[in-house]
Order: C-alpha cells, then structure tokens, then sequence
C-alpha cells in the first residue's frame, strides 16, 4: 500500500549543494553589519575595525584547515575562483611546465576551467580515470606526472559520492614529479579533520556555504613559498593576491561557520553517519534492486548516493519535492541535464542504473525523524514512478 507522506513534512538533504545557514552565523554577520566598518584597507579607525574582524576570521579559517600561519588565507568570493585561481596561477609560476594532472570526476570549476586553458592553448590535460567506487587510478597518476606537469589537482571528496582520495600520497607523488599540487576541499572542509601542515599540499580551495555559512565567500590556502600569480589585478588587497575590497560580513560569517564546524567535527561526523547508514538501510530493503554507489571504500560520513533500477532519477527528485523532501539527481551544477554526470559516468555505473541516481546528503542540523520522512517518500514516490511505468506499458502495447 503506498504510503501517505503529509504536505507539512520538510526535510532537507541536499547540503552537498549548500547547507543552511547556521543561526549563530546569521547572527555574526547581522553583527558585523551593525558596526559602522570601513574599508579595510583604510587607515581610519572604521577601517581598522574592519581590518581586525578580516583577521581574525583568516586566523579561525587556519586553524579550521590546519595551516601553519593565517597569512596562507586568502579570502575570495568562494569555492569555484579559488580553483581557478589555483589553476591559472600554477600555469603562469612553473616555468617550463604547462601540463595540469587531473581527475576525470573533479568539480565543474575545475573541469570547465581545464577545457578553457586548453581551447587557449595554454594548457595540455591529462585526465586520470577512476574505478567503480570512484577512486582514483593511482598507477595512471603517477604515469601522467612528468617534468612537463605544473599541477595535479585532486577533490578531498566528491560532491556527488562523498568518495575521499588519498589526498596526502596523490600531493607527495606531485611534488616528486616537481609539480605543484592544489586540492579541491569544497566538500571536505569541516567534515573531515584537515592539517595541511601535515601534507605536501600547496592550495585548497573551501567554501562558506558547504559549512552553514554565506554564499559567495570562500578561501584559497597558498602555503608559504608557493610561487603565486594573481587572477585578479587592481588594489593591493589580500597581500597583493587578490584585488577587490573584502565582503567583510561575508567574511566574518565564514569565520563563525569555520569555528562552529571545527568544534563539532567529531560529534557531527558521528550524527551524519548513523543517519546516513539508516537512510541506506531502509531503502536496500525495500528496494533491493538499488546501490549505494562507492559504499565499498572511505566517503564522507553524510553522503549517501543511491542508484535506483529503472528510474529516472529527475522525475524521482521531483515527486520527492512534491513530499517535501529535499534531495539531489546527481551534483546540483548538472541539474536539468538529461544526460548523466561525469562523475556517474567515469564510474561506469551500470546503464540500468546510470539515470536513476539520487544523492541524499545530512547535515548535523537533522535527525532521524527526517531519515524516517525521507526513507518513506522515497519508496512512495518509486511505487509511483512504477505505477505509471507500468500503466504506460500497458497503454502502449
């Protein structure tokens, strides 16, 4: 019998794409908003002020990342120019090199970005592919590396699976090649431990709004000693690395988002993961035919991407919002593609099962009540889609 999901039910799962903002960031910014600040780069005392709340937020983003020295932040407008900043300044530093090593499921920042410094012709890719659970090919990786490599660039965690990469191995092969390496952490930051002391790493990319905090803030690390090159020229901000007067609200929020995240990682971590592992196994059992795509190796303790047989995954997602369920078709920059992800695809997901992808991803602002709500709609809404697919057939035959 189907299941009758009430209209009142709001549950969201899709923090993978953004996560809501947090009160006590709202409340950080609606703060910083109140006080008469200056321009940050003035000498006055407003701008002072504003001066002052910009570093303490780099120094709390550093301690969230584990950097050696605030001074390695650099604040920009999110994750998607961190990584093309990270791109554009390895080409125009490496003398010599003008090779970029990177992963066939990397963000589309990344991707779109690699594409375009091809087209110039500034850039030769080399695409290392993954295996069924989306790792990555370690032995292709290390064939790619070469004196001609400027850069590997390699996600923490992929935005659609949550799959983690052997970050620190994949940095220290890259520098033994003389390459410098950046890694993509939009996903990881605050739900996985980061001591960027402790690797081999040169740039990471992070952005607020993964972490309760405000979109259109984020942070590039740049280790000290790393040759940099700026992708925007004008004012003196940022040390020099970065022109543009600060977003310093933005910024302040990203600070409170960044310290509420470092102190809750643990706990948070432990939270997610219960609700993801009931939320998979309510659904395997009363779908058998479904798979939770990379549960064979590490992911990100709140992603679960489920794989339904026979389904349209948009026509699912959209019956689930009809529910007030808030979940993903694959990443949220491929909605309303009718083609799917790159990702899904570099994974090989089977042909059966390639459209019908769902990703569901927690946030510690949820409970069990809305894995109940979720879990319920879900196989509502596949009762449905399989009604109607029957009914078709039956119409049609």
């Amino acid at each position: 019998m189907q299941e009758r999901i009430p209209r009142t039910a709001s549950v969201y799962l899709d923090n993978n794409a953004t996560a809501p903002m947090a009160p006590e960031v709202l409340r950080a910014i609606l703060a910083a908003m109140e006080q008469n600040l200056g321009n940050p780069s003035s000498a006055h005392q407003p701008g002072r002020r504003a001066a002052d709340l910009l570093q303490e937020a780099r120094t709390t983003v550093a301690v969230l990342l584990g950097a050696a020295d605030a001074t390695e932040i650099l604040f920009t407008s999110g994750g998607t120019e961190a990584n093309n900043t990270a791109l554009h300044s390895a080409l125009s530093t490496q003398q010599n090199r003008n090779e970029i090593v990177v992963s066939a499921i990397e963000h589309a920042s990344i991707l779109s970005m690699c594409r375009a410094l091809e087209k110039e012709g500034r850039a030769i890719v080399r695409r290392i592919p993954v295996d069924s659970e989306g790792r990555i090919d370690l032995q292709a990786y290390r064939a790619a590396l070469n004196q001609r490599t400027a850069l590997a660039t390699v996600q923490w965690a992929n935005n659609e699976t949550g799959v983690l990469q052997p970050i620190g191995e994949l940095s220290r092969l890259a520098h033994a090649a003389g390459a410098l390496f950046h890694c993509d952490a939009v996903q990881a930051a605050g739900r996985v431990s980061l001591d960027l002391q402790g690797t081999a790493i040169d740039m990471l990319s992070v952005s607020a709004h993964k972490l309760h905090g405000p979109h259109g803030v984020g942070a590039l690390y740049v280790r000290t000693g790393t040759p940099f090159a700026a992708l925007l020229h004008g004012g003196r901000q940022e040390r020099g690395r970065r022109a543009g007067s600060e977003n310093v609200a933005a910024i302040v929020g990203f600070s409170e988002a960044a310290r509420s995240a470092q102190q809750s990682i643990s706990s948070s971590n432990a939270h997610v993961a219960r609700m993801r592992d009931q939320l998979e196994r309510q659904i395997i059992e009363r779908a058998p035919d479904a798979r939770v795509l990379s549960s064979g190796t590490t992911r990100l303790d709140n992603t679960s991407c489920i794989a339904f047989a026979e389904t349209e995954g948009d026509e699912l997602i959209t019956l689930l919002d009809r529910m007030g369920i808030a979940a993903s078709s694959g990443a949220a920059c491929a909605a309303g593609s009718m083609e799917p992800s790159h990702v899904l695809r570099a994974m090989k997901v089977p042909f059966s099962h390639i459209r019908g992808t769902v990703r569901f991803s927690f946030s510690r602002m949820n409970t069990m009540l809305d894995v109940e709500r979720a879990v319920a709609a879900t196989c509502s809404a596949l009762e449905q889609l399989h009604r109607d697919t029957t009914a078709g057939e039956v119409l049609h035959g």
